[in-house]
């Protein structure tokens, strides 16, 4: 892959607390157009606080973010969805109430175009559904009465159908079953092989080792490693120090 002069995201100096207690200290990193970068460490270490640092989520936070040029440092989570920055969250919130098709179309946004005018990838509940083979049987089924797996999928999905430029990926593979794993890992390939880029928190090595190009390892809320994910991988000490259990 060709560098690129401007990542898609860049954060620098990225800190953040809940109420009192700082959890994020001055992380650095960034994310290139077509790229898939995994944001490692165990639990606790700050990964899932990153993401929502950078998507505005917090009450509080310093350090700079830049998404597409803009500067998003001090955005609404709206501001950030709407220049093309997708965010799917851990604990997944679907509308249980609404059926595939109506949750699908409660995250659609208008097409997109790259800064040098090539169109970004679009996406419709057909595309979607090939992406997502389970989602297209069951078009109409309530958000609740589908299964974990199923909803990880259906949360994706409708992320995706704002057209993102790069997606902020929350623990794709936990507590879903390896058969959904696998289907994440394929969609999240499907999606490179498109263009959009993937910040992805993750605790699962071979998951991680499957779709990401590099990798940042956070520990006590702070860059202790980073690289290529084969040099990750390859790496035991840093593994056993800052991801083993």
């Amino acid at each position: 892959m060709a560098e690129q002069t401007q990542p898609l995201l860049d954060a620098q100096g990225l800190c953040a607390w809940y109420g009192a207690a700082q959890v994020l200290y001055g992380v650095d990193l960034n994310v290139q157009r077509g790229e898939v970068v995994a944001l490692m460490g165990r639990n606790g270490a700050g990964k899932s606080t990153t993401l929502k640092a950078v998507m505005g989520m917090l009450a509080k936070r310093q350090g700079r973010v830049q998404f597409m040029g803009h500067d998003i440092s001090t955005s609404e989570p709206h501001h950030a969805a709407r220049l093309g920055l997708g965010y799917v969250p851990e604990d997944r919130r679907i509308f249980t109430d609404l059926s595939v098709l109506e949750n699908l179309s409660v995250g659609q946004q208008p097409p997109r175009r790259w800064a040098d005018g090539t169109d970004a990838p679009l996406w419709t509940p057909e595309r979607l559904f090939q992406l997502f083979p389970n989602l297209g049987e069951m078009p109409n089924r309530p958000g609740g009465q589908m299964s974990g797996g199923e909803q990880q999928m259906l949360t994706v999905a409708r992320t995706l159908m704002g057209n993102p430029y790069l997606v902020l990926l929350d623990e794709p593979s936990e507590g879903v079953a390896p058969v959904i794993v696998e289907q994440m890992a394929h969609m999240i390939l499907a999606l490179k092989a498109q263009g959009v880029s993937i910040l992805l928190s993750e605790q699962n090595m071979h998951f991680a080792e499957l779709v990401s190009d590099r990798a940042y390892v956070l520990e006590k809320g702070q860059i202790r490693y980073q690289g290529r994910m084969s040099d990750l991988a390859a790496n035991d000490e840093v593994r056993r120090a800052y991801l083993s259990v």
